[in-house]
């Protein structure tokens, strides 16, 4: 029993504070976050924003979930205007009605 004691208070006083603690891992984006702050650095003419969210994830899955929020936007917008979503869409572009 004391044998244990001894190796504890040795174990505590060989410790050293000034060993660098564990960084946590860097934090995962997932494609929908990255199209949203994309889209929205876009919207808002914010370069930096832009570049920032093209570092998270891949071209083909930022390009995936920018079209996915497309998608989003324009039914909910069609839901509100009480419009298809084609014409909301060519709305949106300045297209004439189709």
């Amino acid at each position: 029993m004391l044998n244990g004691f001894r190796r504890l208070r040795n174990f505590f006083a060989n410790r050293s504070d000034d060993t660098p603690a564990a960084r946590p891992p860097a934090r995962q984006h997932n494609i929908f976050e990255a199209a949203a702050v994309y889209v929205a650095g876009r919207a808002e003419d914010d370069q930096q924003q832009i570049d920032e969210a093209t570092t998270w994830v891949s071209p083909e899955a930022l390009s995936f979930g920018v079209s996915e929020l497309a998608c989003r936007a324009i039914i909910v917008l069609a839901r509100e205007r009480d419009e298809s979503p084609q014409t909301v869409a060519r709305s949106l572009l300045g297209l004439p009605a189709a």
